[in-house]
């Protein structure tokens, strides 16, 4: 079965950075664009990247431009997403997600605190 695992998640300084990391099993990792999302406290999930199966293309929100980066290994069915200049306002669980059978999967979720 499908399985998704996030981790890397914690509590860093404004400005700081962070590495979340996605392993997945129990589906062909490497014929599938990954995406992550995100949740803060009250809000919707929002989609905050996205990458192609082989990597090629990818798409941020406006709100992370310039400062997050989807990347993925094949070999290790491993997708990360490093955060660099980082806000109060990315505060929130990050979910890695993986639409397969037009049957969305999720990951348990990795929190994330901005704060000083």
């Amino acid at each position: 079965q499908v399985q998704l695992v996030e981790s890397g998640g914690g509590l860093v300084q404004p400005g700081g950075s962070l590495r979340v990391s996605c392993a997945a099993s129990g589906f062909s990792f490497s014929s599938y664009p990954m995406n992550w999302y995100r949740q803060a406290p009250g809000k919707e999930r929002e989609l905050v990247a996205a990458i192609t199966s082989a990597g090629g293309s990818t798409n941020y929100a406006d709100s992370v431009k310039g400062r997050f980066t989807i990347s993925r290994d094949n070999v290790k069915n491993t997708v990360y997403l490093q955060m660099n200049s980082l806000k109060p306002e990315d505060t929130a669980v990050y979910y890695c997600n993986v639409r397969r059978n037009s049957r969305n999967y999720w990951g348990q979720g990795t929190q994330v605190t901005v704060s000083s």
